[in-house]
């Protein structure tokens, strides 16, 4: 809930409220903050408190202002938006070792603990990527394999790691589509991630180990291909 303030330093008392909003997930990631005069009521503060408020969430990394857009909120905590900043500057094949270590307990734990609901959004997310391949809607199959490997993530029920995976979408984005645009062709069915899926669904963990080991070790010699290191 949106409290009212009523001590001294009002613009850090505002924003430290929109990033408990952030966090709690009340303001989505991709999604636009309520509008100024909303916000100035519910906080009861002046428009140069709020506005210095968003610009110190803009300034770390947590909230992203868009010329008529809007302000929409770009990383899920602090954390997040200072690995984004970080993961920017960082060479392809340090992002994969640092994926390789995330992705590969991520399997392990979601094999441990998935339930059936994990199980019918992996497997919803198969489907429609294999739809997505069929109709030759690369966006769509780009989009729908960063949410495959997101809900794995999840469903390892380690929030820690949720967090720490986060600021890697963007590239893992990125190198997908620098991947579907090389030749020899992209080998979609490669990255439908089925026996991913099966190890998760019969809770092997050492199979899904294996499976995020080799998946990585070929992504890598692609990222070497494309880059020449």
């Amino acid at each position: 809930m949106i409290q009212k303030t009523n001590r001294m330093n009002l613009v850090e008392q505002v924003a430290t409220q929109m990033e408990q909003l952030i966090e709690s997930g009340s303001w989505q990631v991709g999604e636009k903050i309520p509008p100024e005069m909303e916000l100035m009521e519910k906080f009861d503060v002046s428009r140069n408190t709020l506005r210095e408020a968003i610009r110190a969430l803009v300034h770390a990394g947590l909230l992203e202002t868009k010329q008529g857009s809007g302000t929409i909120v770009r990383s899920a905590n602090s954390l997040g938006a200072a690995l984004k900043r970080y993961v920017k500057k960082t060479a392809l094949l340090e992002i994969l070792d640092v994926r390789l270590a995330l992705e590969k307990q991520a399997a392990q734990l979601a094999a441990e603990h998935r339930t059936e609901a994990d199980l019918a959004k992996l497997e919803e997310y198969i489907q429609l990527s294999r739809q997505a391949v069929e109709n030759e809607d690369w966006a769509q199959f780009i989009e729908l394999d960063i949410h495959f490997h997101k809900a794995v993530v999840m469903a390892s029920t380690n929030q820690l790691l949720i967090d720490l995976y986060e600021p890697l979408l963007e590239s893992i984005n990125s190198f997908v589509q620098d991947l579907m645009a090389m030749k020899p062709p992209f080998k979609f069915e490669e990255e439908l991630h089925i026996e991913l899926l099966v190890a998760i669904r019969g809770q092997d963990k050492e199979a899904a180990a294996t499976y995020v080991d080799n998946y990585m070790e070929l992504l890598r010699k692609e990222i070497i291909k494309m880059t020449g290191e």
